[in-house]
């Protein structure tokens, strides 16, 4: 390996929602708690991009700046040459961050008391992104299989004939860590098309497939479709980049990106992060070396839990994931109550996600990031061996 994701580093006391606001947010506390709950790395970000930063730091000037046609190039290129995708820079619209630019878009193409489809289990942040903005929430519940999430395009058919404007896909998915086939996507934006709604798809996931799959955006639908598809992608879930805020909104519609740049504008929001800009940039021009061994990485720790599982816990098991580094384990055989499973993960020490915070369908599950060296996830391992026994 070129690069050192064993390398344990010391978080706390960096302001990591993570590591350092699991009081704040949870009302937990302790200082051997392993967070295993928001969904960024353990690892530090590509080397080319640290060194970019460095050099931009060292200039020391951080006046207004603007998105470049290099900027721009460094995404459209990433697509290109990872995805086989075409992206047309006039299409592109840039927002400090994927939920704040799907609130916005919400506001652009729909009106107040409007349903707009959530597949569930999903992020709870859509869930609560609609709410504020005085959306109605409609839950298009996920049907599990032996072979894993389906998507019930019966009852998306009867949500949108009931009149919802809007369909959020995460493709993909958080947090079964699933990803949508064409076939599926076609049919989701046939229903969105008949109904005369709009197909939302964050794909902030989608440069984390795992080795052997491949992501497919709604983008590569027929372009019949694009006139009511908006598509949100960004380099920080893909390389650490969180706290850099910037994403990139793909809108094809005229009219619709030139409404929510115009939002933008009237809210204050037309001016960028030069540091974001530069990291995004570089990572997308250099960062595909470690972003491949990053998913071999990953996958290994995926490999690694599902074993420890299968040889101590055979009671709890997940579906494994196509993509991302997030499992979604099934622990309904030990019969608790969310509480108690949540109590059972605190008192062995891991901080887990709890299915119930995914709009519906989760409850008995827990989330798990393993987004982390080796070491911590075995540390982990032999924790859960103790949290989830039956006893």
């Amino acid at each position: 390996m070129n690069f050192n994701f064993d390398e344990v580093i010391q978080r706390r006391g960096t302001s990591s929602i993570k590591w350092d606001c699991m009081e704040q947010f949870l009302t937990v506390s302790g200082h051997d708690l392993i967070p295993m709950w928001v969904s960024d790395y353990d690892f530090r970000a590509p080397p080319t991009v640290l060194h970019a930063l460095q050099e931009r730091v060292e200039h020391g000037i951080f006046g207004y700046s603007e998105r470049n046609q290099e900027y721009y190039d460094a995404f459209i290129n990433w697509y290109q040459n990872k995805h086989k995708i075409a992206i047309e820079r006039q299409s592109i619209a840039t927002i400090q961050g994927v939920l704040p630019g799907i609130a916005l878009i919400l506001q652009t193409i729909t009106d107040v008391d409007d349903g707009v489809v959530l597949q569930t289990p999903g992020y709870g942040a859509f869930a609560n992104i609609v709410n504020l903005n005085q959306r109605q929430v409609i839950g298009n519940r996920l049907v599990q299989t032996k072979k894993g999430y389906q998507m019930d395009f019966d009852h998306l058919e009867s949500c949108l004939h009931a009149g919802a404007k809007a369909v959020i896909l995460c493709n993909p998915h958080n947090p079964l860590g699933r990803i949508w086939q064409l076939e599926e996507l076609e049919r989701v934006a046939l229903l969105c098309e008949r109904f005369n709604a709009w197909l939302i798809s964050d794909e902030i996931w989608g440069d984390l497939c795992l080795p052997g799959q491949q992501y497919i955006s709604a983008l590569s639908l027929d372009e019949r479709f694009h006139q009511r598809l908006i598509v949100a992608t960004s380099s920080s879930k893909t390389f650490g980049l969180s706290s850099l805020r910037i994403s990139n909104f793909v809108i094809a519609n005229s009219q619709i990106r030139e409404q929510f740049t115009r939002q933008m504008s009237a809210l204050g929001l037309d001016v960028y992060n030069a540091l974001a800009m530069h990291a995004a940039t570089t990572a997308y021009q250099t960062g595909e070396p470690w972003l491949a061994e990053l998913m071999e990485y990953l996958q290994a720790n995926i490999d690694y839990l599902q074993q420890h599982l299968a040889t101590y816990l055979p009671h709890i098991h997940f579906h494994p994931p196509q993509a991302g580094y997030l499992v979604w384990l099934d622990c309904r055989a030990l019969n608790l109550s969310d509480e108690q499973l949540q109590q059972r993960f605190i008192d062995c020490g891991i901080v887990p996600s709890m299915g119930n915070t995914f709009i519906e369908g989760g409850s008995g599950f827990v989330r798990l990031n393993l987004g982390c060296p080796k070491a911590t996830l075995d540390v982990a391992c032999q924790r859960l061996t103790h949290a989830l026994s039956i006893k």
